[in-house]
């Protein structure tokens, strides 16, 4: 369930399980989760369904930029997956079909939340905390103090030795960006992310390879999703996990229809799939750690357990809007990008 097919080189990554003679795809599929997530959904909805599905892997600006550009003739069927701001900032370009799924009273009340927030267009389908990670092996070697806060990663001591994604295409560096924002205000944010890009070593393009990067010995810490610096422990590597001191801020991921789906009928049985217990527990079967929305989906064992977590009643509605995301973005452009 883990095979992937690489096809090509950058961001994208095609799931086709295609064999000779095989008719069209029915289904299009843009995937913004973790590429074994992609391939293991791809499989249990083909055979649940009987619907041939082409899924592409793709980082959630990406995918934001690729619907912009079609959208008055779109060649994608569903976004599934990535940081729900970016699917509300589509939804408020009215780039998205609205659609009631047919298991919309089993989420869970965040869920629910964010579904009224879209206005319909997007339907939560797993949340997960903000934090970072480092590896304990490496922090050992080089005799530096362990990180505990956000703000101790500004410390001169971990100059090049700090990973995180760029939010113009990282919808995880994104949501870094904004919650920072709302944990210091803005000005104040940016003062310490032009800090913190003294200690970055590289902006990635996807939001899970900081901590890949930090579980391979590539840099020390990682900026990510805590789920996905899991997914990497539970594999072995020595990483340790951090939710930061002053609280963090967290991401709904969402699954959307694309206005003007050629397989619109298709479409909508994948996202009622997707928010099944059935679709749902493809996250933990592909080795993720995300907590699922559907409130009879079981919990990955993993999970981090975000009641335990300080977090930031994070704003969807601002920060999910198309004014407040462009605007935030070209400062980061203007006074931190240009830096590193």
């Amino acid at each position: 369930m883990r095979g992937i097919t690489a096809i090509g080189a950058g961001v994208a990554l095609w799931l086709c399980a295609a064999t000779s003679g095989m008719a069209a795809p029915a289904l299009t599929v843009l995937c913004g989760v973790d590429e074994a997530w992609c391939a293991t959904m791809k499989a249990a909805f083909e055979a649940k369904s009987g619907i041939e599905v082409a899924m592409t892997r793709k980082s959630n600006g990406d995918i934001l930029t690729q619907i912009r550009t079609e959208k008055d003739a779109p060649t994608v069927d569903v976004w599934w997956g990535g940081t729900g701001d970016t699917h509300l900032q589509a939804g408020s370009e009215n780039l998205l079909q609205p659609y009631r799924p047919a298991h919309e009273r089993d989420m869970l009340p965040w869920a629910q939340n964010f579904f009224a927030i879209s206005g319909g267009r997007s339907a939560g389908i797993y949340a997960g905390a903000l934090g970072f990670a480092y590896n304990s092996d490496l922090l050992r070697a080089l005799k530096l103090p362990a990180p505990t806060c956000w703000k101790d990663l500004a410390d001169g001591a971990y100059r090049g030795r700090i990973r995180s994604g760029n939010p113009n295409s990282s919808g995880t560096a994104f949501t870094t960006l904004a919650t920072l924002v709302q944990l210091f205000g803005e000005d104040e944010a940016f003062r310490f992310v032009a800090a913190l890009n003294r200690n970055i070593d590289q902006y990635t393009t996807a939001g899970s390879a900081p901590v890949k990067a930090a579980a391979r010995g590539e840099t020390l810490i990682g900026i990510s999703f805590m789920h996905d610096a899991v997914t990497q422990k539970q594999a072995g590597s020595p990483l340790v996990i951090v939710a930061p001191c002053e609280g963090t801020g967290y991401e709904i991921g969402a699954v959307s229809i694309v206005k003007g789906a050629r397989h619109l009928e298709n479409a909508k049985n994948f996202v009622d799939f997707a928010l099944t217990p059935e679709g749902q527990a493809t996250g933990a079967a592909a080795g993720q750690n995300q907590v699922p929305s559907n409130a009879r989906a079981d919990l990955p064992p993993g999970a981090p357990d975000i009641s335990l977590i300080k977090m930031v009643d994070f704003d969807f509605a601002t920060f999910g809007s198309p004014d407040e995301r462009s605007r935030l973005l070209k400062r980061f452009d203007a006074e931190i990008a240009a830096t590193n």
